[in-house]
């Protein structure tokens, strides 16, 4: 079978800059991901989540290990694998400040070569799902750090790629917006044939998004199941 994201012994690991301490965060992580799959990441902070999602997407570079996305290796052809990935990550919303909310979405729309039909389309349906619509001619430097985190989703969304990578996808966001950003990426994974894959140190995000659940502890996959398993075995809803 072969596998939209297949990982294969993903090591890295870093130096303090004051002690020259070497950190492994990530030691050896393996996983196979099917297209149309929700996946979560769950582990407690520093447990290696962030680290092996940035790899996954290009900002880093394993010390050792492969990733394969879509057939395409990433240490041989980033670019070309990078076309299938698009990412939310904690501090890289990478949204233009001056452009208003709307503006923004038909911008990384229209890198994507949609027709503007059906950027208009999306956009549209896009800022219903997320109570955006009022919001669709402010500046983005004007939103709440919950509506910038909401738009950064649907831009990801929008950018047509068969793969999102979510970092976090609603820490520290008010109860609303966290709701709202859970309810839509169930729904995107559905309707628009999305392969999600997140991290959150949260089980219950996990349990409403996702179907399959990975457990990342110092650095290493600890347990991969399905949701109804783990709280069939766990019999709670948070992981800590």
């Amino acid at each position: 079978m072969e596998y939209i994201i297949d990982i294969q012994n993903l090591k890295k690991s870093y130096k303090k800059r004051k002690s020259n301490e070497i950190i492994e965060a990530v030691k050896g992580i393996s996983l196979q991901v099917k297209k149309g799959e929700v996946i979560g990441l769950l582990g407690p902070n520093g447990a290696g989540k962030t680290t092996t999602i940035k790899m996954m997407c290009g900002l880093l570079l394993p010390n050792e290990g492969s990733v394969i996305i879509n057939g395409i290796n990433m240490a041989k052809n980033r670019l070309k694998a990078l076309r299938h990935i698009s990412a939310v990550l904690e501090g890289n919303r990478n949204l233009y400040w001056r452009l208003t909310v709307r503006e923004n979405m038909e911008y990384f729309s229209g890198n994507r070569g949609m027709s503007k039909k059906e950027i208009s389309a999306r956009i549209d349906d896009l800022l219903d799902r997320l109570n955006l619509t009022e919001k669709s001619n402010e500046m983005v430097n004007s939103l709440s750090r919950g509506m910038q985190q909401k738009l950064s989703i649907a831009i990801a969304i929008l950018s047509d790629t068969e793969i999102i990578f979510l970092d976090e996808p609603t820490l520290g966001l008010d109860v609303e917006i966290s709701y709202e950003i859970r309810k839509l990426l169930k729904e995107i994974a559905k309707d628009y044939n999305k392969t999600i894959l997140l991290s959150s140190h949260d089980m219950p995000v996990v349990q409403e998004i996702c179907e399959r659940v990975i457990i990342i502890n110092k650095g290493r996959i600890v347990t991969d199941d399905s949701v109804s398993n783990l709280l069939s075995l766990f019999d709670t809803k948070a992981y800590s």
